[in-house]
This record gives structure tokens, C-alpha cells and sequence, in this order.
């Protein structure tokens, strides 16, 4: 069971996008994840890669502010002992320490899907749990 939609940089930037058909697709899984009664989840860490100066940040601001239902999970140690793990599960070195903390938040929440641009990656990070799907969005 998908208890939960984790949004990983791409998916969060596509909300403040243009419309496009990257934007339909994680519109339409929040809108999914609203009636379901399940939690739409941003680890931090995917806000700290988004956040680039004064125009960007302002935009990812009002992205949160308008998208009600967006959880920032926080990593503390506990989170990040997990975040670890994750990575040396499939032996993974920091540069995918991001993707990690999505992974992480998925399967923390007890299942859920992950949506993202870079599904290669996140795939090797969700391998070793089943009840993490990813959901490619690039188009």
C-alpha cells in the first residue's frame, strides 16, 4: 500500500512551473494523494538543493504556501542514521545523499511513491524495499 507521495527537487520545481505535462502529473498525484488521505511528503534536504537566492527562494516559498498538505520532514539523527543506511544498502556514496532522503521519507511513512526526474538513481536507492515505487516524471 502507498501511504505516501515523496517529492524529490523535480517534482517540487514542476508545482512552480509553467503548465506543463510534468506539472499535470504532480498535480494530479497530490490531488490523488488528497483524496486518499495521504501525506505528501519534501525531505528538507530537497528544499536546501532548491533554494538558490532571493527570486528562487521566493518562488519555492510560495510553491509550499499555495500547495497546502506539503509535510517538510526535517532530518535529525535519527533521520539521518536511516539516511545512511539507505545509502549503504546498495553501497551508494554521498553524491546521492538527496535522493537518499526521499527514499528515506518513503519508507519511513510505510510505502509510498516517489515522484521524480531521475528515476535511475532513485530506482537503485528503492531497490532493496518493496513498498517503494518511483514514478518517472521527465517526460
Amino acid at each position: 500500500m502507498n501511504r505516501c507521495v515523496v517529492l524529490d527537487a523535480e517534482a517540487m520545481s514542476a508545482l512552480g512551473d509553467r503548465p506543463s505535462r510534468r506539472q499535470r502529473e504532480v498535480r494530479a498525484a497530490l490531488s490523488a494523494a488528497a483524496r486518499l488521505a495521504r501525506d505528501v511528503i519534501v525531505p528538507a534536504v530537497v528544499l536546501a538543493e532548491l533554494y538558490r537566492g532571493r527570486g528562487h527562494s521566493q518562488l519555492v516559498d510560495a510553491c509550499l504556501s499555495r500547495e497546502t498538505g506539503i509535510h517538510v520532514r526535517v532530518t535529525d539523527r535519527t533521520f539521518a542514521r536511516f539516511v545512511g543506511g539507505v545509502l549503504a544498502a546498495v553501497r551508494a556514496g554521498s553524491a546521492l545523499m538527496v535522493d537518499a532522503h526521499v527514499v528515506a521519507a518513503a519508507v519511513e511513512a510505510g510505502g509510498g511513491i516517489v515522484l521524480t526526474a531521475d528515476p535511475e538513481d532513485m530506482e537503485r536507492l528503492a531497490a532493496p524495499y518493496r513498498n517503494v515505487h518511483v514514478v518517472d516524471i521527465s517526460g
